[in-house]
C-alpha cells in the first residue's frame, strides 16, 4: 500500500520512516497505518481521558523553530471538547511571559501531551492552536464553573492525530488530592468501627452490672 496520506503522517515523516525501516518497526506501523490507524477526531473514549484529567502540558514553537513546553492545570475537565475535532480551555492569568501565546502568533502548529500516572496512561495530540480574545460566551463556556483562577482569553486547539501512548516506563504516582479522600474515608471508617466497640462495651458493662 502507499505509504503516504496516513493520518500519522503528521509525526512519522519520511526520515522517521527511515529510522523505523532500520530498526525494525516500520512493518508494524505500516500495518497500523493501513488498519485503524490514528484517529483525528476526540472519540468519546478520548473525551472521557481528557475529562479526568488536571494537567497537561502544550508544545509550541516559535518562528526559529524554537521550541517551548508550558504546564496546563486546573480542575478536572478543565481542557473541554468544543466539538468532534476541537478542545477548548480559559486561559488563565500566569505570569505574564506570554510565550505560548506569542508562539501560536508565529506558528500554529502545537501539541498537547497528556499523563495518567496513576492509571500508567498517556495520549499525543497532534493539531494546530490559537488564542481568541474578547469572545466573553466562549470564556463562558470553558470556564470552569467555581474555580479561583482569573481567565484572560480562550486558546482553541483542532485535533490533527492523537495517538494513546504504551505505558511502558511510566512511573505509577498518585494525586495527593485522591491520596487525601482514600485517607479520609479510612478515617472515617475507623472512627466509626472505634464508636461500635465502644457501644458493644458499654453493652458487655451493663450486661454484667
Amino acid at each position: 500500500m502507499d505509504d503516504h496520506g496516513f493520518t500519522s503522517d503528521i509525526a512519522f515523516t519520511e526520515t522517521v520512516k527511515q529510522l523505523q525501516t532500520r530498526n525494525g518497526s516500520r512493518e508494524a506501523y505500516a500495518r497500523m497505518e493501513a488498519g485503524s490507524g490514528w484517529s483525528d477526531r476526540i472519540t468519546p473514549q478520548l473525551a472521557d481521558f481528557i475529562a479526568r484529567q488536571n494537567s497537561f502540558y502544550l508544545a509550541t514553537v516559535n518562528a526559529d523553530g524554537q521550541p517551548y513546553i508550558q504546564h496546563r492545570g486546573g480542575p478536572r475537565g478543565f481542557l473541554k471538547p468544543i466539538d468532534d475535532r476541537t478542545l477548548g480551555m480559559a486561559d488563565f492569568r500566569g505570569n505574564r511571559q506570554f510565550i505560548s501565546q506569542g508562539n501560536l502568533l508565529e506558528s500554529s502548529k502545537a501539541f498537547i501531551f497528556l499523563m495518567d500516572y496513576a492509571n500508567r496512561r498517556r495520549i499525543k495530540i497532534w493539531g494546530e492552536a490559537w488564542m481568541i480574545e474578547g469572545d466573553e460566551a466562549l470564556l463562558q463556556t470553558v470556564m470552569p464553573e467555581g474555580y479561583a483562577a482569573a481567565p484572560e482569553r480562550v486558546l482553541l486547539f483542532k485535533v490533527s492525530a492523537w495517538d494513546p501512548n504504551c505505558p511502558q516506563h511510566i512511573p505509577r504516582k498518585i494525586d495527593a488530592d485522591e491520596v487525601d479522600a482514600v485517607l479520609a474515608e479510612r478515617d472515617r471508617e475507623i472512627a466509626e468501627l472505634k464508636a461500635q466497640i465502644e457501644l458493644l462495651r458499654q453493652a458487655i458493662k451493663d450486661r454484667d452490672r
